[in-house]
């Protein structure tokens, strides 16, 4: 990579990193997609990122969908690309954005795949032969109750759930804290989860969820777990944690029908990411949540969810 093209590049990067507080996934997403253009623009005799024009980029995003991307993929090496010109204007390294007017070829919307309400309950309903299966369960069964992405379940530690009040406490996208509603078969899963980790995490291991080493669990990790749960109870498609998280989405706006606290509970920041299948405070969602919900409705005495009534961790 031509010095004049990688440095900018790598100063961008570290710009995200430490001023924005951009996660070490997006900023390795955003290098990859902007050396994935500097080496074209390398390969194309273009040295230097203040002579790329208008022109160059549409030539590069028809080069981008030739090699089969999608849409979707192409509209992200562009908003990377406006991020990154972006700093270099700031750094006086550009006088203008060549990428401000480029669109993304479109392309169908493909709706995301959910698995119906009978099938997870038997998936779910499958008692655990060990413990990590016991651990496993657990996390499926949040995954579900609370609509987490997996970055969010593999970031969990102990103190971020509340079993008293059924709550966890979840960082999204964009570093922001949302509180979330657990169901009741997720928390006693929780319950019978906390002591088989108590004998497999390390020292000091704040992980809600960790590995046979004690460790805290890793992304791919779980997708694995998930899967293997999934061909061994019979699954008749492929479990992985993105279909837990649309099941609940659909199961939710199936029953509720109210799209805006959907939104809340899955912490889309544009509703229509939501309607592809707000702020409300607390209570309204937790109310929704345990109307709607088929594995998550709480029995209510005086106020108080039966969880509540009983002890903590």
């Amino acid at each position: 990579m031509p010095d004049e093209l990688g440095r900018p590049v790598t100063d961008f990067i570290r710009h995200l990193a430490s001023e924005k507080r951009h996660s070490p996934r997006t900023c390795d997403s955003y290098q990859r997609d902007l050396l994935r253009l500097a080496g074209w623009l390398a390969g194309s005799g273009q040295l230097a990122w203040q002579r790329v024009t208008n022109h160059d980029l549409r030539r590069y995003v028809a080069t981008l969908s030739r090699a089969g991307l999608s849409g979707r993929s192409i509209a992200r090496h562009l908003s990377a690309t406006r991020r990154f010109y972006q700093f270099l204007l700031r750094e006086r390294l550009a006088t203008d954005n060549p990428a401000l007017d480029i669109r993304a070829p479109k392309t169908g919307r493909r709706l995301p795949r959910v698995a119906d309400v009978d099938q997870l309950s038997y998936l779910l309903d499958s008692p655990p032969e060990d413990p990590l299966e016991v651990r496993d369960l657990c996390m499926f069964e949040l995954m579900y109750s609370s609509g987490l992405r997996l970055a969010e379940l593999a970031s969990l530690d102990v103190d971020t759930v509340d079993l008293r009040s059924g709550e966890v406490r979840v960082v999204g996208k964009g570093a922001k804290q949302r509180l979330l509603p657990v169901g009741r078969k997720a928390v006693a899963s929780i319950r019978a989860w906390l002591p088989q980790r108590a004998g497999l995490a390390n020292d000091g291991e704040k992980a809600l969820f960790v590995s046979q080493r004690g460790e805290r669990l890793s992304h791919r990790s779980i997708q694995a777990r998930l899967s293997r749960w999934g061909i061994t109870r019979g699954a008749d498609q492929k479990l992985h944690p993105h279909l837990l998280r649309h099941s609940f989405a659909s199961h939710m706006l199936e029953s509720s029908g109210d799209l805006r606290a959907v939104q809340e509970l899955l912490g889309h920041a544009d509703i229509a990411t939501t309607q592809v299948y707000t702020h409300l405070d607390f209570q309204h969602l937790a109310r929704v949540y345990d109307q709607s919900h088929p594995r998550a409705r709480r029995d209510s005495y005086h106020g108080k969810t039966n969880d509540e009534n009983t002890s903590g961790q």
